[in-house]
């Protein structure tokens, strides 16, 4: 697919600009918020703490966590992907709780040859069971510049957001038996690593390597709006407060708008569902997977 093919159509022209007005946030320091916690000196913050690069060469990738741990919250992470042939690389940023039985939000960034679009594939787990992809192309270069990517997570729901705009909701289906990510706090982790086995065209197209290093960047982190894990006490801090903006926080919802924009998405740039994989479930689809919760 040519890069002809990134739509910019008049819709999405407005949600750009709309969220660019929005998503303009105060940018943390990369320095006091986060870790390098692998790569051998491929993982890098430089201006002074307000951007973070992670590089992939055939010898390793790299990868940074955040310091500190989250039980629901919205967080935000401006991102520029690898240019250019990013065929066989994968940009990982996600929620991932510790253990065997772990909980895990997922944004991956699958690359792909010089000129077709990257796929962004998201992932839901709870109590360690995943299965639940759905991929979607976007709606401008995301290796031109920086774009906002974001998490809302709360008891209710979890939104994925590409520059203020939802693609992806998953809900809370506890009442039908399908665990949920409620109780397990989770770190930030990113990571860029080779995954030519299966990333592009199901492993068809490979790295190469006389394109590395591949980089990609990081910065305006924001987690004003997260709930910090308090070890100390076995709770969060939206559940140890009382105001206003924490009880929203814990029970905000989409609204008419956005669900308008999620529809939008979901039948422009979806490209994989798998609630609506047949051949992959033979035995039924999953049970969340229903007219109400299929998205």
């Amino acid at each position: 697919m040519a890069s002809s093919n990134y739509p910019f159509q008049n819709l999405a022209i407005l949600l750009v600009t709309i969220s660019s007005l929005v998503f303009v946030s105060l940018a943390g320091n990369f320095n006091q918020e986060f870790d390098l916690t692998w790569g051998d000196g491929r993982g890098k913050i430089v201006s002074n703490g307000q951007v973070l690069t992670l590089s992939l060469d055939k010898a390793s990738g790299s990868g940074f966590q955040s310091k500190d741990q989250y039980l629901f919250g919205k967080i935000d992470m401006q991102i520029k992907l690898v240019p250019g042939n990013s065929a066989g690389t994968v940009t990982a940023y996600y929620l991932r709780s510790e253990g065997s039985t772990w909980d895990e939000i997922d944004f991956e960034f699958l690359g792909n040859l010089s000129g077709d679009p990257y796929i962004v594939h998201t992932n839901v787990f709870s109590q360690g069971k995943g299965n639940r992809e759905q991929q979607f192309y976007v709606w401008f270069d995301p290796t031109a510049d920086f774009h906002t990517y974001s998490i809302l997570w709360n008891p209710q729901h979890i939104v994925f957001y590409v520059d203020g705009t939802p693609i992806r909701e998953f809900k809370n289906s506890e009442s039908i038996g399908v665990p949920y990510p409620k109780n397990q706090p989770m770190r930030i982790y990113s990571s860029l690593w080779n995954a030519d086995d299966w990333a592009t065209r199901g492993g068809l197209v490979k790295t190469d390597w006389s394109q590395a290093p591949f980089t990609a960047s990081y910065r305006s982190f924001n987690d004003d709006q997260a709930c910090v894990w308090l070890s100390s006490s076995g709770s969060s801090s939206c559940s140890n407060s009382n105001s206003n903006s924490s009880s929203v926080l814990l029970s905000q919802a989409l609204d008419a708008t956005g669900q308008q924009r999620l529809k939008w998405v979901q039948k422009n740039y979806m490209i994989y569902n798998y609630c609506t994989d047949t051949k992959r479930f033979p035995q039924g689809l999953p049970p969340e997977c229903t007219a109400t919760n299929k998205s």
